[in-house]
């Protein structure tokens, strides 16, 4: 802890200071539960979109042998060509918002080819866009777990170091300023104890 001065002036930057603190708290404890709620919600959000992926991904289980073994399913038949994201603000944190995606399909001859891969297209282009939205909430979470990491840091400093030690420091002043007080009228009081029994002295010396 700093050393304060045991003034007037310092008692009243002290309680100034505090007046911020405590003006402040309020603020910091109500940002850091947005950000507690939003984060909850993004987890929630990823399980979903991961859990649809699932979902999609056992649906075609029972076709990916049939891919394998014929060779007309390629890993390279749909590419992402272009991903489109906007930014948000959540509590003061700008995130990414997921808008969607554009995909490229390698050109296949739909004679040759079966019926079922122009689904498994479709199904592809469904799992990645569950999948890029899924990384681009996950982004907005780390985002938002960063702001609350250091909003619960203020909140703490604040809470549990500043305004303590402020009440402390104006305590301290507000003491010492009395003792000084006290002091002054003792020190008044024998001046004018000693003056009068001057007086008289002297009174009593001129007779």
């Amino acid at each position: 802890m700093a050393k304060i001065k045991l003034t007037k002036n310092e008692q009243k930057k002290q309680k100034d200071s505090l007046k911020m603190y405590q003006r402040y708290l309020p603020t910091l404890m109500l940002k850091k539960q947005q950000l507690q709620a939003e984060i909850r919600l993004t987890e929630i959000r990823v399980k979903e979109l991961l859990d649809e992926k699932t979902r999609i991904d056992d649906s075609f289980k029972s076709w990916i042998a049939v891919y394998g073994e014929t060779g007309f399913f390629k890993a390279d038949l749909v590419k992402i060509s272009s991903l489109r994201t906007a930014q948000g603000n959540i509590a003061g944190v700008v995130i990414p918002i997921f808008q969607g995606a554009e995909f490229t399909v390698a050109p296949y001859d739909l004679v040759t080819n079966p019926l079922w891969l122009d689904l498994a297209v479709e199904r592809m282009q469904q799992v990645l866009l569950l999948d890029l939205e899924a990384q681009i909430v996950e982004e907005q979470r780390k985002r938002l777990s960063q702001e609350l990491r250091i909003t619960t840091q203020r909140v703490n400093l604040f809470e549990k170091i500043k305004i303590p030690e402020t009440k402390s420091n104006i305590k301290k002043i507000q003491v010492y300023l009395g003792d000084q007080q006290t002091a002054a009228v003792v020190r008044g009081k024998i001046a004018k104890r000693g003056l009068a029994r001057a007086a008289q002295a002297s009174q009593g010396g001129s007779k």
